[in-house]
This record gives C-alpha cells, sequence and structure tokens, in this order.
C-alpha cells in the first residue's frame, strides 16, 4: 500500500492539523463543513503521479508558511474515483478551492510555489479579515453565553477590521435591533441598503427596525389591537391604520398575526404606498427563517457537489418551515 504525502509526513513528525487524507466517508466534515469555517484546498493526487510528488511539498511548503490561513485535504484519485469525477477531474494532479461548502476556483498540473503563492493571494483573507473572522467567532460564543454586551464590542471590532464583511455586519445590525440601539442599528444598516442588489436579510432588517422605531415615535404604538379594530371596522380600505397595528405587532414579536393583517391590504390593494404590505410581510417571512447550519449539505445527503455521502432518512418537516410555507402560499394566492 502506497503512503500519501500526510502519512509521511506525519511518520516524520512534521504533521500538520490543517493538512489531512481525506475520502467519500469524510469529505464533508473535511471539507465541506470545514470550508465554512477556513479555506479548504483540495488537491487530488496519485501515486503514480510524478507531478504530484512535486506540487504535494509545495502546498504542504505553503500551508505551514500561511499559517492556518487554509486548509489542506488530499484525495487519492485513484481509491476515490467518485469524488474525483464528482469535481471533473480529467488530469493530476488537480487542486480545488472551497469556501463556504462551494468550490470557488481551481488549477490543473504541478504549478511552481510563486504561482501558487499568487493563486492562494487571490481567494485567502488578509490577516485583518482573519482578525475579524475570530471576533466574529468570539461574538458568537458571547452570544452563546447570554452576554450581549460584549458580543455587540466583538461584533464591531470585526465589522472595523472588515466593513465589506456582510456576515459580521448583518449579525450587529440584528443585535443592535435586539436590543434595541435602533439609532446606532440603523447607521450600520445604511451601507447594506445601498447595495446592488439589495440583499432581502438585510431589507428584512430595515422593515423590523421601521417596525420598532414606529412604535417609539408613533401615538399609536401604545394602542391596543381593540383600538385599531374599532376605526378598521368603520372602514376596511383603511390601510394607514392596518398597517400601524401590523407594525406594532411586529415590534411586539407577533408575526403571524402582523402578516395577517398585512395580507388585508394586500387582497384589497396590492400597489398601496409602493407595496409597502407585500415588502413588510416578505421581510417577515425572511426574519422568521432559520438560518442555515453549517451541516445542512450534509444533512441533506448530498454534498454540494453532488456526491452522495450518506443514506437518506425520511425527515418531517419542521414545524416552523410549515408555518413559512402556508404563509408563503397565503402570499402567493393574494398576489394572484
Amino acid at each position: 500500500v502506497t503512503s500519501s504525502p500526510v502519512q509521511n509526513a506525519a511518520s516524520a513528525g512534521a504533521a500538520s492539523p490543517y493538512i489531512k487524507d481525506s475520502g467519500l466517508a469524510t469529505f464533508a466534515a473535511d471539507v465541506l463543513e470545514a470550508s465554512r469555517q477556513v479555506p479548504v484546498i483540495v488537491d487530488f493526487w496519485a501515486p503514480w503521479c510524478g507531478p504530484c510528488k512535486t506540487l504535494g511539498p509545495v502546498l504542504e511548503k505553503l500551508e505551514t508558511t500561511y499559517a492556518g490561513r487554509f486548509s489542506l485535504v488530499k484525495i487519492n484519485a485513484d481509491s476515490e474515483q467518485q469524488l474525483a469525477g464528482a469535481f471533473g477531474v480529467k488530469s493530476l494532479p488537480t487542486c480545488i478551492l472551497l469556501k463556504g461548502g462551494r468550490p470557488v476556483d481551481g488549477f490543473m498540473g504541478a504549478l511552481p510555489e510563486g504561482k501558487v503563492r499568487e493563486f492562494l493571494d487571490k481567494h485567502l483573507p488578509s490577516d485583518e479579515e482573519m482578525a475579524a473572522q475570530a471576533d466574529a467567532q468570539a461574538a458568537e460564543e458571547f452570544l452563546e453565553a447570554g452576554d450581549a454586551d460584549a458580543a455587540l464590542a466583538k461584533l464591531q471590532e470585526a465589522l472595523e477590521l472588515n466593513p465589506s464583511d456582510d456576515e459580521t455586519r448583518y449579525n450587529f445590525v440584528k443585535l443592535l435591533i435586539s436590543v434595541g440601539e435602533l439609532d446606532k442599528a440603523h447607521a450600520h444598516l445604511a451601507p447594506a441598503l445601498v447595495q446592488i442588489p439589495l440583499q432581502l436579510r438585510f431589507d428584512a432588517l430595515r422593515y423590523w427596525l421601521q417596525a420598532l422605531q414606529f412604535v417609539s415615535s408613533d401615538e399609536r404604538g401604545s394602542w391596543q389591537p381593540e383600538q385599531f379594530d374599532a376605526l378598521i371596522a368603520q372602514n376596511k380600505r383603511d390601510f394607514d391604520t392596518r398597517l400601524a397595528k401590523a407594525r406594532v405587532l411586529i415590534a411586539n414579536g407577533f408575526m403571524e398575526e402582523a402578516m395577517e393583517e398585512l395580507l388585508e391590504i394586500i387582497m384589497r390593494d396590492k400597489t398601496w404606498n409602493n407595496e409597502v404590505a407585500r415588502k413588510t410581510y416578505v421581510a417577515i417571512l425572511e426574519l422568521m427563517t432559520p438560518p442555515k447550519t453549517k451541516s445542512d449539505a450534509s444533512e441533506a445527503g448530498k454534498s454540494q457537489g453532488g456526491i452522495e455521502l450518506m443514506g437518506k432518512s425520511a425527515m418531517q418537516e419542521d414545524p416552523q418551515m410549515e408555518l413559512l410555507s402556508r404563509y408563503r402560499r397565503k402570499l402567493s394566492m393574494a398576489l394572484n
């Protein structure tokens, strides 16, 4: 049996925690899930491949030089033909770079070290971005421990280090809104709202923020539902009152009730006030959608590349997802 370069390095006492052999059984954890934390380079090689023996040491040296900015996963294309086929490997060596669970770039052949460095520098995070990622990870841990103030401080540090990190900006603004820092949330949300295209998740935060600002600035913000209903009973097309009621419901966390009120507007006049009812409804759906977990790709039974990773199990639809599906159908029927 021919040992891989990683096994040879281990026997010499030089193994790195960021270099490992992998195959179909561990591909989801070693590559897909790992690439959500740090970029992963998958090196497809074979024992008989001469150029592989040239490229392998270069990749291993650079993994050490780059000090954890990427992980190196080596896959024997002879013994893992299904994986090689899924990634369209035509010749060896072939390297594929994955970030966030998806392939983003690659190269074939034994490139010299300088060219491999160019490839890496084009895709890998800078030192500032790495520090920002560390702050964001620390913020997540603080939040899990219930320390919102410490989480906010870390998220702000991360955003200052890397203002283009949309994930950090989203989490920061969402947490600011959650703790009632509405003015600060508005200021940090503003740069995301001028992006083209506008991301739905940021638009959803805008409508949530608008509802909370309405409650704090409009006298109707303290009304009881009966007060709104009395006015609506006099005029079913009192859309301003219906929208005000929906915003109060949103601000107090009654999302289903808010969507029902917004549907009443949509069914009567889809375009009223620049479609604000529909836009607010869609925002609620987005706010209620659970975030994707890091293991979603593997739990679906296939990798991002379409590789069968495990036997599929019958899964009941999550009650929250069923609720969202139901309200999406309601909106579709109201719009048609």
